[in-house]
């Protein structure tokens, strides 16, 4: 592998760039005309346009990437997350292409794409699941029955998909038929299917994932959970490795059941198998993501691997190069998500110019990003800006050192996510790592980060107001003019 297309945009471009990079891989970066000042197009060897802002008229034009693969002799392509990344169809057609497809194969995708197939192929490999059908709803009667027999709540869930599109909780029978057939129709207009399952419904679950890798010669491994039990629309928001939830026997026993959720879909490359977890630690498969995680840095962080140069030098058909003993939990990492949304109103995208833009440093941060100062937040394209990752040798090490980030970041123009997090980091349930996939409904209200915003700004200028002064006591200058340079000041207070 010489020269690799990253078939994607953002901050996950970059990301892959900088391995292969690292690998003595030549890039080629593909981008809209929205995305034409973009870093990641700026970092590359290369970048060619393909189309105008929206993604079906170019992140999606699977077709055209290829096209632009071939023609500047690329000869590998890596999908990145989401637009391309699960879909079987364009990884087959790489493949046709005489192309390298950096991700697992395309009936992998296909097994592991539909939540019914993925469930009738797990259970011959005895991974826990949740109570429910494992095939297609076609009669709304037997249905009924079904659900009677499982008891409800239910939960009517689409096939295809995620993102929580096609799902709905139904508590009884006489809401039954109205779920069923409002989740047939986003699921339809989602994804271009309709088929729904029902599975009983888990009212207060944890949300964990284990992060495997398997080679083409046959070896898997797992690399350890994620909780990512913070949401807000059924998407992640805050991450951690490890939980701090799991006992040593239940983490390997998740593990080894990832591993058999791989081996049922004779899977290669890096891949995430999630799992609902109950009050008494209970598991059970929920469904696997064929791709690279938002969340892989807390794992990198833990285990001392970069997920990216693994994915690369499986495609390339090298052995995985260590065994699951070998591999070990190092310390903690917390993951922010960094979007442009406000979490004063009810988490809404926020688009407008970063006027002021500038990451945290220091030991044990670290941001995974693609922008700057003075950028717009396009409207076509996902809100997140940044992953906000910090690690330390403990829980607690890495929460004091995630509010210590989250307070040196600096964003003015948009709203974001960053006083949400900050919220998170200080609430005591999550500090006791006492919280669910519930986090936000139980504990979170728009409110408490207005009272908190307005308490700062009543404490700066309190603070404001000592400083000046204190100021006019000890150095005789009781009004000095606005200045950027440090040094003119240094000078006026002399």
């Amino acid at each position: 592998m010489k020269k690799l297309l990253i078939a994607n945009r953002g901050e996950i471009a970059l990301r892959v760039m900088r391995t292969a990079k690292e690998m003595g891989i030549k890039t080629v970066a593909v981008y809209s005309e929205a995305d034409r000042k973009a870093l990641h197009v700026r970092y590359a060897d290369e970048a060619v346009c393909i189309g105008p802002p929206p993604s079906n008229q170019s992140y999606l034009l699977g077709d055209k990437i290829i096209e632009v693969a071939l023609a500047t002799g690329a000869d590998a392509i890596h999908p990145g997350y989401g637009f391309l990344s699960e879909n079987s169809h364009f990884a087959k057609k790489v493949k046709e292409a005489g192309l390298i497809f950096v991700g697992p194969s395309a009936e992998s995708m296909e097994i592991m794409g539909s939540k019914i197939g993925a469930k009738q192929a797990v259970s011959k490999f005895n991974v826990p699941l949740v109570p429910g059908t494992q095939e297609a709803l076609r009669d709304i009667k037997e249905a009924k029955k079904i659900a009677g027999t499982i008891g409800y709540p239910v939960l009517v869930k689409a096939s295809a998909g995620g993102g929580g599109k096609g799902m709905r909780v139904v508590n009884s029978e006489t809401e039954f038929e109205a779920a069923i057939k409002g989740a047939q129709s986003e699921a339809l207009a989602s994804f271009g299917d309709d088929s729904v399952f029902i599975e009983k419904f888990v009212s207060s679950p944890k949300h964990i994932e284990i992060q495997i890798l398997g080679d083409q010669h046959g070896n898997i491994v797992y690399l350890f959970e994620r909780e990512c039990s913070i949401q807000r629309r059924h998407q992640k928001l805050v991450e951690e490795a490890p939980s701090s939830c799991l006992t040593p026997e239940i983490r390997k026993k998740m593990g080894e059941a990832a591993v058999n959720v791989a081996k049922a879909a004779h899977y290669f490359s890096a891949g995430t198998v999630e799992f609902l977890v109950d009050e008494k630690l209970n598991f059970y498969f929920l469904e696997m993501n064929t791709r690279l995680q938002v969340e892989h840095p807390v794992t990198e962080q833990i285990v001392g691997l970069d997920l990216v140069k693994e994915q690369i030098r499986i495609a390339r058909g090298e052995k995985l190069g260590y065994t699951q003993d070998e591999i070990k939990i190092h310390g903690h990492a917390i993951e922010l998500r960094v979007c442009a949304e406000d979490p004063m109103n009810d988490f809404l995208p926020d688009i407008g110019k970063l006027i002021t833009y500038k990451t945290p440093q220091g030991y044990g941060v670290r941001v995974e990003d693609s922008f700057e100062a003075g950028m717009d937040i396009p409207i076509q394209y996902d809100p997140m800006i940044a992953k906000l990752i910090t690690f330390g040798s403990n829980r607690e090490e890495a929460i004091k050192r995630m509010i210590r980030a989250i307070a040196d970041y600096q964003i003015s123009g948009i709203e974001t996510t960053l006083p949400f997090g900050n919220f998170v980091m200080h609430h005591p349930s999550f500090v006791k790592g006492d919280f669910n996939t519930k986090f936000i409904e139980t504990h979170f209200k728009p409110e408490m980060l207005k009272q908190k915003s307005e308490a700062h700004n009543e404490i700066a200028a309190f603070s404001a107001g000592d400083l000046f002064f204190e100021y006019e006591g000890k150095q005789g200058a009781a009004i000095i003019e606005n200045t950027s340079s440090n040094w003119l000041l240094k000078r006026k207070m002399n």
